[in-house]
């Protein structure tokens, strides 16, 4: 039996590696899908790994500018944070995930393909979607979520066998992406529990000087950090770098998961914030009033239904058309003010800006009407909770 895995290089897919080879006798075809925050060396441990647990073949397949061009723009393009702070980090990459172990698969004419995930967590619903999607002949296979096993569990197994556990394995399940990084662990469970220090990646230190930096956008998307030309992923992975230092992104997210159930992460997204922060400023200089309205509308629910592991309902690419048809004048600088743990973008600029001093100034000086067109404008829009009072409808204030 051949078995397709995704394989992540963390404990639960480990284990899957190593289940399934020594339990059921199956050979195993390792996928790991680099969607970004995976550096030469650690691919290279990755690979290692599930070969030691027992992978006949690995395959390594670099995602990034996919994940980018798929999911990750729109994200940007449509200010999306769940939560009003969550930068939908994991749902954008598994998506692309699940979509290029399938094609793997399908390659290998695979018996099974199969995941890591938990029977309570979204990720299941994720790979299960898309797989149904693109594969439905191919069985799907789930170990950890089938047999109800369990962290201390897992790592057991592994020991017993004489191989290694990955690192971190006990306290916190990390996912490092390009578009974040998201922190679980028992922390999360209590919604008064704050995260420990060693939660983060970025251990404490002195931050740097006060600094600022210029985005360039086209598009509705960034396209240079300070002057220098970037493809979108490498964008991201400078600013990172550069928000680092700052401890900028950290974040906790409370929310329903996919099953309906309240979930709670940590996460640490300094590139997602800024960028989704300067682009919203950007249009708030460049859209009317309703384009930003109705766009941001739609985007939620866009963010929302690809959270829920939904990215193939056809709705997705009417969302997206109506989101690309508006970013097309969303173009210009923005500059953000860096400090410890904090940013502000301060501003703005675009060659289709509509905010002209020449015009009005507010509280001050105006051209496009008179002093009484003005009056006549006020006191007819009032004219509707006039009539709501007349008929004794007041506020209790």
């Amino acid at each position: 039996m051949r078995i397709v895995l995704a394989y992540s290089g963390g404990l639960d897919t480990t284990y899957c590696v190593a289940w399934l080879t020594r339990e059921k006798g199956a050979e195993v075809v390792t996928v790991t899908v680099d969607t970004g925050g995976m550096d030469p060396a650690e691919s290279e441990r990755i690979a290692a790994r599930a070969r030691a647990a027992g992978s006949v073949e690995h395959i390594r397949i670099d995602a990034r500018q996919k994940v980018w061009d798929n999911f990750i723009a729109t994200l940007v393009r449509g200010n999306v944070l769940r939560g009003a702070v969550y930068p939908v980090s994991v749902a954008a990459e598994r998506t692309q995930q699940a979509v290029e172990v399938a094609r793997v698969a399908t390659e290998a004419g695979a018996d099974a393909i199969a995941h890591g995930a938990t029977g309570a967590g979204n990720d299941q619903v994720r790979f299960d979607i898309a797989w149904r999607v693109m594969v439905p002949s191919i069985p799907i296979l789930a170990p950890v979520r089938e047999h109800g096993v369990e962290r201390v569990t897992s790592i057991a197994y592994l020991e017993e066998h004489g191989l290694e556990v990955p690192p971190g394995s006990g306290r916190y399940s990390v996912n490092r992406g390009l578009w974040g990084v998201t922190i679980g662990g028992g922390w999360t469970h209590d919604p008064w529990q704050g995260p420990p220090e060693d939660a983060w990646s970025e251990e404490m230190v002195t931050a740097p000087a006060p600094a600022d930096l210029i985005i360039g956008w086209e598009a509705g998307l960034p396209v240079s950090l300070d002057g220098e030309a970037m493809a979108g992923p490498d964008l991201v992975e400078a600013l990172e770098a550069r928000l680092a230092p700052f401890r900028i992104g950290r974040g906790i997210h409370l929310g329903e998961t996919v099953l309906g159930i309240k979930g709670r992460i940590g996460f640490e997204a300094g590139a997602a914030q800024v960028l989704v922060a300067a682009h919203r400023e950007l249009e708030k200089l460049v859209l009317t009033r309703w384009q930003s309205f109705w766009k941001d509308h739609v985007a939620q629910f866009w963010g929302d239904r690809l959270h829920e592991g939904q990215a193939f309902d056809p709705v997705m690419r009417d969302i997206e058309s109506m989101i690309e048809s508006s970013q097309q004048r969303v173009v210009g600088d923005t500059r953000v003010g860096l400090a410890d743990g904090r940013f502000l973008v301060n501003g703005v600029r675009s060659p289709h800006s509509l905010m002209d001093p020449s015009v009005a100034s507010y509280g001050e000086s105006h051209r496009l009407w008179t002093g009484d067109e003005a009056r006549a404008f006020a006191s007819i829009a009032g004219i509707s909770s006039q009539l709501a009072a007349a008929a004794g409808e007041l506020p209790p204030w």
